[in-house]
């Protein structure tokens, strides 16, 4: 006998979008930067950049949307799983937040405008300074990465574990 509930509630399409669009551009970035380390062209290291600048931006947006649309109610779990689903996602949504924004500060303190697709450029709006371009790069790389990888993988083993050892149905909410 199956625990599968077809009636279980999704979140809007927005929310959708935004959790979607969000996935990918995370994965380019981290797809531009791989290549900027294998092939060594300052393309990749700017498409990087631009797109984790756009990830910024859409994060901003994500969390305007969160904050105007309601979510479906959760499905059933004990209290500390939902108490933990809800940390894990504030905790995940502030460092796809964070992350950007110190690239884009590790940038500027090295003296670096931040060109958005040949479309706009984000200039040099801080005096350029080594050492804090130091500590913001040691924040990307060293902090952030790491953490959103662990939440990411807690996030999607989560999401796998209700799908298919509790079977009830949690990832038809986000398709």
């Amino acid at each position: 006998m199956s625990n599968i509930n077809s009636n279980v509630k999704k979140w809007s399409v927005s929310s959708r979008l935004f959790h979607w669009i969000s996935a990918i551009l995370l994965l380019v970035t981290w797809i531009m930067m791989l290549l900027y380390r294998n092939f060594d062209s300052s393309l990749y290291i700017g498409l990087h950049k631009a797109f984790g600048v756009s990830l910024l931006f859409w994060m901003i947006a994500r969390v305007i949307n969160r904050v105007f649309t309601k979510a479906p109610p959760p499905v059933p779990m004990p209290k500390w799983q939902l108490l933990m689903s809800q940390v894990s996602h504030v905790v995940l949504y502030g460092l796809l937040i964070a992350m950007p924004f110190v690239g884009l500060m590790m940038s500027v303190y090295g003296g670096r405008p931040v060109d958005i697709f040949g479309l706009f450029e984000i200039p040099v709006f801080v005096t350029p300074d080594r050492s804090a371009a130091r500590f913001y790069n040691d924040l990307h790389t060293d902090i952030i990465w790491p953490m959103i990888i662990a939440f990411t993988l807690i996030h999607i083993g989560a999401a796998l574990y209700h799908q298919f050892v509790k079977k009830d149905n949690l990832i038809s909410r986000m398709k």
